[in-house]
């Protein structure tokens, strides 16, 4: 019992340090980062995943920027009953780069965090929430379904970097026709 509660402790104050040094992308343009992406990278820290690991396809995403500063995030993924879009706002904070948004399906407020990105290619964004212990997840968007090799291996660097089991970091296949054509 004594070690499960030493290892819980060491485990959260891991996570309080992979959140405390997870850095924006300097000089963050919400402008430059606009448009299409594709999620093409996923490392999960939930025990809840791993039944969903097989069943993860490649996502596209639309990012746009609004007025206010804050960002829609169209998100098209493959579900059992098709293809299905959801949209998230990502609110600005005071920091170029970093967005929070409520999750609905958590009823909890999730940090994003812009991490880093050559705007043209690829984007590594941290996604933290706390519910009964803090959970994070690293996504690798790309601006097309496949990208180079050296970008894999450095979001799976950042990825272990943050303490994610190499079990958790995976590269889904594509998913066919989801958007449907013409999206």
């Amino acid at each position: 019992m004594r070690i499960a509660l030493v290892t819980t402790a060491m485990a959260m104050l891991l996570l309080q340090e992979v959140k405390a040094d997870v850095q924006p992308q300097k000089n963050f343009d919400v402008q430059k980062f606009s448009g299409k992406w594709y999620r093409v990278g996923l490392a999960y820290d939930s025990p809840g995943f791993a039944p969903y690991r097989s069943k993860l396809t490649i996502s596209m995403g639309m990012v746009d920027p609004q007025s206010n500063g804050d960002v829609n995030m169209t998100m098209w993924s493959i579900r059992s009953t098709g293809c299905k879009s959801r949209v998230y706002v990502y609110e600005k904070t005071d920091t170029p780069g970093v967005f929070s948004y409520f999750s609905t399906r958590h009823n909890k407020v999730k940090d994003i965090t812009v991490v880093d990105t050559n705007y043209t290619e690829y984007a590594i964004v941290f996604k933290f929430k706390k519910m009964n212990r803090e959970y994070s997840q690293v996504s690798l968007y790309g601006r097309t379904q496949k990208l180079r090799p050296e970008v894999i291996d450095k979001f799976k660097t950042f990825s272990l970097a943050r303490g994610f089991p190499k079990e958790s970091i995976l590269t889904p296949p594509a998913a066919e026709n989801c958007p449907p054509s013409g999206n």
